[in-house]
Order: structure tokens, then C-alpha cells, then sequence
């Protein structure tokens, strides 16, 4: 028997799919309003929701991400009157299970019902007689155990995986969580950074050479993609690489074969591919800057990392894993941690990622060497500056706002608030670069979308855009039709 929520504004769809999924004997609740079902799922231990699309308070399908990110991880069958393609392929992309229009058959329901849970069924025993290598990645959140249920699923094969997430969020952990759950485990994980490869020395580093190929070769170099061979090659940045490689690298993949420079005879090399980006190479490869050929054959298998913001309840497990390590590399006795240092470090945005936090708490240690709990005053300053900005409640800035305006004539008035300070570290030339691009995309896109009245045929004939990727670029900006 499981537990199912039907979200739906007409109670007499509500009682017809509660009794027919009755039947089977399970246990049903329902739900008139989208606040009303999250409320309930994220209350519950449901297996299954079955969500409207038209409710009185949004979009069910805007609301797909905070149902699957709810504690029970249910799948989501979306049931409409509204006979929309557009969103049925959306209601897919966002992780549906799938799409059922109203009024829907009973042999339809109970099909997909029991589908559904013949699948968490076999999820489960697949998750108790495998326990999954995950070493140096630490938490419980649900998006985070979905990023695992990923890596757990792809391990044991052998395609190429593409991982993409922001800077920080751990790629490389999860490329080599990767390879040593797959049969390659024994063999090489060889890391190349397409970021820091010197122009004129990449395909050396990559393909080797022979003695006397150039000046300076005094020596045969096997190269890092022969070193791969049997293990894994994990091409780290993989948007950092030149137009130029990116088209030699295409072969190797498809042929598995390359030459050293300065060799007559090819060199084979059986490794598997994973490759991890922070750059959105759908968007490089529309615009000519990344080999779409490529692309597709990487991207056989896609892993994407969340940020540390969504998934904020792993921040505490990862603080104190950092510390007690850092405190056993020292050979010195587990610190205490106050209450209050939780509450400071939940309430930062952590743009920098798992990598900031680690760096963070590398600092606290360093601070609080000698001291046996920790405080918020050990915190970065930047962090501490958030909380505090924070813990003003807006109505008392307001009310000082309206007081200090009374107090001063117009011509004495000034600011009674400073400029906001930026709660993060100065970017990187790069980081601000993608920062300003992401901005401009999102704002296009909301222009585009009013402009269109949500049209998405009409979009996609004034932006050039394939249908898929306005969907991708729509739902990674968390922008509404």
C-alpha cells in the first residue's frame, strides 16, 4: 500500500481519482490549491502526487522542482484539461512522470499508478543491496541523494557522463564517485584541466610524443589521454577548450585511436569519458562556440549539481565533517560548536559553493585553534555581515526610514541606509563576465515571453531558438509562460 495526494481544484476530480486509486488499497488524500498540496507533501510520506496544471494559486507546473524536492522524493503525474504539447514536453523536462489529460480513463490511472511504484520499488532494493563509494561527498538533502541515485545509475555502465552545476559544487568529487563504483575502479582516474592547458603544449600533454618530435622532447611522453587507458579521463572546464582541440579530441573519442606528435603509428586507448563544466554548452554550441558533434556524444549521460543554496540542510553535515577532519589531521580533540554558528552559516547564500564553505571552515579552524567551541565570531566577516543585515526585520527599517525623514528638512535629507555591501568576494574577470551574460539572458527571456504573451511558436521565430533549448533556457531561469 502506498501513500497518494491528488492536487486538483475540482472536488469532483479529487473524489473520482481517490476512488478509483482506492481501490487498490491505498491510502489517498487530496488537496483544492497548490499551497494546500505543498504543504501536505512536504508534510507526508507520499509515493505518488497527482498535480493539476490550472490551480487558483499557480502553475503546477512551475511547482514540479519543490514537489520532487520534498522529503518522500514522489514522482509527479501531471493530469489537465488543458491539451497543451508545449507543456506536456515541459511537464517531461521538468521531471514529470507524465501527462494525463482529463477527463482520464480509470485504466489509465491505475496503469501509470502502478508503474510508478513498480519502479520506486525496485529503486529501493536496488538502494539496499548496493552500498555507493561517496567518499568527500557529504549531506542527506533530497537533491543531493538524487545527484547519488544519478551516479549509482551510471556507474555501472560505460558511457560517456557530462556534469555540469556552478563553480564549487563538487564535480570532480562526483567524476570520481563515478569511476570508483564502475568497473574501472582499479585502473587510472586521470584528471585534465582544459582550463589551464597550455596552447602550445596541449596536444603533447594529451597525445604524447616521441624523442626529438620538437625542441626540447628529449624523451618519449606517453601523454595523459594513453596514461587513461582502461580507467577513466575526466576532462575538467570542458568549455575551456579551444575550437581547435575540441575537433581532435572528436576523434579520439569516436575512434578511441590517436597518434603522438612526432609518431608514425596510432596509439589505442580504451578509456571512459567524464567531463564537467560550469558553462551552459548548449547555449556555446547555438552560438559556434562549441562543436555540436562533440556535445552530443558527450553528453551521453548529464549529472547536474544543484547549488549549496537549495540544499541548505547539508550545510551544518558538511561544517562538521570539515572540522572534525581538520581536527584529526591535527591530532586535536573535536570542537563544540554553539548554537548561533548554525543559524549564521544557514543564513548565507554560499555563492562560491561547497568549495567556499570548505574554505570557510578551514578559516574558522585556522582562528579558533586554540579554542574548544566555536562561535559566529569566527566566522568570515562576510558571512557575519549577511546574518546581521538579515536579522533586521524590514518594518523597523522601515519605521526608522519614516522617523529620520520627519526629523530632517528636504534640503538636509541624506540616506539613512548605506548602500547594501556585497555579501561575496570580488569576481573573478570570468565569473562577472557569465554573471552580466546570465543577466541579459534572463531578462530577454521574461521580455520575450510578455512580448509573445506567452506564444512559444511566435518565440521561437523572433529568437532563433530551438524549441528544446527555449524550454531549458525558460526552465533554468525559473521563467513562467
Amino acid at each position: 500500500m502506498a501513500d497518494i495526494l491528488i492536487i486538483d481544484d475540482e472536488p469532483s476530480v479529487c473524489k473520482f481519482l481517490g476512488q478509483t486509486i482506492s481501490t487498490q488499497g491505498h491510502a489517498v488524500e487530496s488537496a483544492l490549491s497548490l499551497k494546500q498540496g505543498l504543504a501536505k507533501a512536504q508534510s507526508g510520506d507520499f509515493a505518488v502526487v497527482f498535480l493539476d496544471v490550472n490551480l487558483p494559486d499557480g502553475n503546477g507546473l512551475d511547482a514540479l522542482a519543490a514537489f520532487k524536492q520534498v522529503r518522500s522524493g514522489p514522482e509527479v503525474i501531471i493530469i489537465t484539461g488543458a491539451g497543451d504539447p508545449d507543456g506536456a514536453e515541459l511537464a517531461i523536462r521538468s521531471g514529470a512522470w507524465t501527462y494525463l489529460q482529463k477527463p482520464p480513463l480509470m485504466a489509465d490511472i491505475l496503469l501509470q499508478l502502478n508503474r510508478v511504484l513498480q519502479y520506486r520499488e525496485e529503486k529501493k532494493q536496488r538502494r539496499h543491496t548496493s552500498i555507493l563509494k561517496r567518499e568527500g561527498i557529504i549531506g542527506t538533502s533530497p537533491a543531493l541523494e538524487a545527484c547519488l541515485t544519478r551516479v549509482a545509475q551510471v556507474a555501472g555502465s560505460d558511457v560517456n557522463v557530462l556534469i555540469t552545476g556552478e563553480t564549487g559544487t563538487g564535480k570532480e568529487l562526483f567524476a570520481r564517485a563515478i569511476h570508483a563504483n564502475s568497473f574501472r575502479s582499479s585502473k587510472k582516474f586521470v584528471v585534465v584541466d582544459c582550463a589551464s592547458l597550455p596552447e602550445s603544449l596541449t596536444n603533447s600533454m594529451l597525445f604524447g610524443h616521441t624523442k626529438g618530435a620538437f625542441t626540447g622532447a628529449q624523451k618519449d611522453r606517453s601523454g595523459l589521454i594513453r596514461e587513461a587507458d582502461g580507467g577513466t579521463l575526466f576532462l575538467d572546464e570542458l568549455g575551456e577548450l579551444s575550437a581547435m582541440h575540441q575537433k581532435e579530441f572528436l576523434r579520439v573519442l569516436q575512434e578511441n585511436r590517436f597518434r603522438p606528435i612526432g609518431s608514425n603509428q596510432e596509439v589505442k586507448s580504451d578509456f571512459r569519458l567524464v567531463a564537467a563544466t560550469n558553462r551552459d554548452l548548449g547555449a556555446m554550441a547555438d552560438a559556434g562556440m562549441f562543436r555540436k558533434d562533440l556535445l552530443y556524444r558527450i553528453q551521453t549521460f548529464n549529472i547536474h549539481l544543484p547549488p549549496l543554496k537549495s540544499r541548505s540542510q547539508d550545510i551544518k553535515d558538511i561544517a562538521r565533517h570539515w572540522i572534525s577532519l581538520l581536527c584529526e589531521q591535527q591530532h586535536m580533540a573535536p570542537k563544540k560548536f554553539s548554537p548561533d554558528f548554525f543559524d549564521v552559516l544557514m543564513a548565507y547564500d554560499w555563492p562560491g559553493n561547497v568549495r567556499e564553505l570548505i574554505h570557510a571552515m578551514e578559516n574558522v579552524f585556522t582562528i579558533a585553534r586554540n579554542d574548544t567551541t566555536l562561535f559566529p565570531h569566527h566566522l568570515p566577516i562576510r558571512v557575519r555581515a549577511c546574518f546581521a543585515r538579515q536579522s533586521i526585520a524590514p518594518e523597523h527599517v522601515a519605521e526608522n526610514v519614516v522617523e529620520n525623514t520627519r526629523e530632517t528638512t528636504p534640503e538636509k535629507r541624506s540616506p539613512v541606509l548605506p548602500e547594501p555591501e556585497r555579501c561575496t568576494e570580488f569576481p573573478s574577470l570570468r565569473e562577472a563576465r557569465e554573471s552580466a551574460i546570465r543577466a541579459v539572458e534572463k531578462q530577454y527571456l521574461r521580455d520575450l515571453m510578455a512580448h509573445t504573451r506567452g506564444d512559444v511558436q511566435h518565440a521561437i521565430r523572433i529568437s532563433g531558438l530551438s524549441q528544446s533549448r527555449l524550454y531549458a533556457l525558460l526552465k533554468k531561469y525559473d521563467i513562467s509562460r
